[in-house]
C-alpha cells in the first residue's frame, strides 16, 4: 500500500467546545424501552413486562442503563467525529460509561450535551494512519439531573486504505446446522433463566467473590434482519423524532458515494428515503455487503453503540433491579457480523468500597464469536447491596 497522510487540523478548533445536538420531540414512551430491549436481546422482564414491572423496587417499567444512547442522533459518536478528514470512513472505537444514578423512565426528556475531548494518529496494519478521536455525551434528563457521561472513540481512516484490507476469507457467513442452533438456543435461554432465578431479589455483595465467573450470555446467530431490528431502535432512525440538527457529512470527510443527507432536516421534508442511513447514508455499510466491504469490513456488520449496550446490559442484568453498573470500559477490537453469534464472559477481579459508600464489585469483560475472536473487552465497576448485620 502506498505511503498515506492523514490531515487532522481541521479537530483542534472544537476541541472543549459544545457542539449542536438534536432534541427529541416527544417523551420517551414506554414502547421507545420496549422496542431498545428487543433489539439488544436483553429479555429483562422489567424493561417490557408491566406485571413484572409492579412488582419490582421501581413499582413500573424503566429503561435498562444502556438507553440513553436510544435517543441520541449520531449513536454516540457526533463528539468523536468534528473536523474535517478529506475522504474519510469512520468505525466506532470503544466507549466509557460513568453513571451517576437516575434511571430513565416513560415521560422523560433526555437533552445530550455533547463535547469533543481529544484525538491522537497511530499508524495501524487496518488502514495505516488512523486518528482515534474521542468526545463526550453529557445526558441529563427535564430536572437538570445528569444520568450518564460517555465518551465514545471514533476510528477515522482514509477510505482507500480501509477498502484495500478487507479480508476476503470472511465473505462467507458461518453456516449452523439445526443441532449447532438447538445447542445456541440452550445456551442463549440458560443466561434470561438466570435474570428469571434472581427476580426481585438482591444480589449481595457479601456473596460475591474474587474469581468469580459471570454466567455467559450468548445471542445469535446475527442476520441482517436483526441489525436491522437494531437500526430502528435509535429513536432517530424513524422519521421525525427529533428536531435534527443541520450537518455537513461531506464537510466531515466523508465520501460523497456512502450519501450526504443522513438525517438532514431539509432532506427529510423533501425526501426523506435519501436521509436513512440504512439505505444511502455512511451506515448503509452495515446493511449492505458490497457498501461494507469498501469500509474494509467482509460483510454486514453491527453497531459499535449497540456493542457498548450489550455489555452494559450483560453486567446489569446479573446485578439485578438493586444493582448498577456505576463505571464500563468496553474497547471494541471486532465486529459483530452476520452469520456470527455473540459470547459475554465475565470474571470477578477485586472488591471494594469506594468514597461515597457504595459496595463495588470490579469485574474484567470480554465479548467474542463462536471461533474465540475477540470482538470488544474492558473493565467495569458494578455497585451491589451490602447485607445489614
Amino acid at each position: 500500500m502506498a505511503t498515506q497522510t492523514l490531515d487532522t487540523s481541521d479537530i483542534d478548533q472544537y476541541l472543549g467546545k459544545p457542539v449542536d445536538s438534536s432534541y427529541l420531540r416527544e417523551p420517551i414512551a414506554t414502547n421507545d424501552i420496549r422496542r431498545w430491549v428487543h433489539a439488544m436481546h436483553y429479555a429483562n422482564l422489567l424493561h417490557y413486562d408491566p406485571d413484572y414491572a409492579a412488582e419490582s423496587r421501581w413499582g413500573k417499567i424503566i429503561a435498562p442503563q444502556s438507553f440513553c444512547i436510544a435517543t441520541d442522533d449520531g449513536h454516540g459518536a457526533a463528539p468523536a467525529c468534528v473536523g474535517n478528514i478529506p475522504n474519510s470512513h469512520l468505525l466506532f472505537g470503544g466507549d466509557e460509561h460513568w453513571f451517576y444514578g437516575p434511571r430513565v423512565e416513560p415521560g422523560d426528556i433526555i437533552k445530550n450535551e455533547r463535547i469533543p475531548f481529544d484525538y491522537v494518529v497511530k499508524e495501524t496494519k487496518f488502514a495505516g494512519p488512523t486518528c482515534f478521536q474521542r468526545g463526550d455525551n453529557n445526558f441529563t434528563n427535564q430536572n437538570g439531573e445528569l444520568i450518564l457521561k460517555q465518551r465514545s472513540t471514533s476510528i477515522r481512516y482514509l477510505a482507500e486504505a480501509g477498502g484495500e484490507t478487507v479480508n476476503t476469507e470472511e465473505f462467507e457467513e458461518t453456516q449452523w446446522t439445526d443441532e449447532e442452533v438447538a445447542a445456541i438456543e440452550k445456551r442463549r435461554f440458560a443466561w434470561v433463566q438466570m435474570m428469571h432465578d434472581l427476580g426481585h431479589k438482591e444480589r449481595w455483595w457479601d456473596d460475591v467473590q474474587i474469581g468469580d465467573e459471570l454466567p455467559e450470555r450468548v445471542f445469535g446467530p446475527h442476520s441482517i434482519a436483526s441489525f436491522a431490528t437494531e437500526w430502528r431502535a435509535y429513536i432517530v432512525n424513524n422519521w421525525g423524532t427529533m428536531n435534527l440538527r443541520k450537518q455537513d457529512l461531506a464537510g466531515v470527510g466523508f465520501s460523497e458515494e456512502m450519501g450526504v443527507y443522513e438525517n438532514d432536516p431539509d432532506m427529510m421534508r423533501i425526501d426523506p428515503f435519501l436521509t436513512d442511513g440504512a439505505y444511502y447514508g455512511p451506515s448503509r455499510g452495515h446493511l449492505f455487503p458490497v457498501w461494507a466491504r469498501r469500509i474494509g469490513m467482509p460483510r454486514g456488520y453491527g453497531y459499535g453503540a449497540s456493542m457498548g449496550a450489550w455489555g452494559i446490559d450483560y453486567l446489569a442484568g446479573w446485578a439485578g433491579e438493586h444493582g448498577m453498573v456505576v463505571h464500563c470500559v468496553s474497547n471494541y477490537r471486532g465486529p459483530a457480523l452476520t452469520g456470527d453469534i455473540t459470547v459475554q464472559t465475565a470474571e470477578v477481579i477485586d472488591k471494594s468500597v469506594d468514597d461515597e459508600g457504595r459496595h463495588l464489585v470490579h469485574v474484567k469483560h470480554k465479548m467474542a464469536n463462536q471461533k474465540g475472536v475477540v470482538m470488544a473487552s474492558g473493565s467495569a465497576e458494578i455497585a451491589l447491596p451490602k447485607k445489614t448485620a
